[in-house]
């Protein structure tokens, strides 16, 4: 896993022939932190079928904006460059692992 600037994020998207999961966050959000745990379970589990990274929104504000991330932590899954999925605020790695099944699918 790797924490992504705008650049990074960009690159990503571009060159992966995974999908691409980027969680958005922030260093001051309870909850982010939180759920970084299961993230990094999330990151290891899945680290040959998936790209995973983290954007601090803090860091990349305007990347926030263009990706409408309204809430963190929002976790996205991007696939040929284009995000296919999004869930906001999952209480669990189960819950993570549900949205990466059925977002399997889209």
């Amino acid at each position: 896993m790797q924490n992504m600037n705008a650049e990074a994020f960009r690159a990503a998207l571009a060159q992966s022939e995974k999908p691409v999961l980027v969680d958005f966050w922030a260093p001051w959000c309870t909850y982010c932190r939180r759920i970084g745990p299961a993230f990094d379970k999330i990151a290891q589990q899945y680290a040959d079928s998936l790209i995973v990274g983290k954007v601090n929104i803090d860091e990349e504000p305007a990347l926030a904006q263009q990706e409408q991330i309204e809430v963190i932590p929002t976790l996205v899954l991007y696939r040929g460059g284009q995000a296919v999925a999004s869930i906001v605020a999952p209480e669990s790695k189960a819950m993570i692992d549900q949205f990466l099944e059925e977002s399997a699918e889209k």
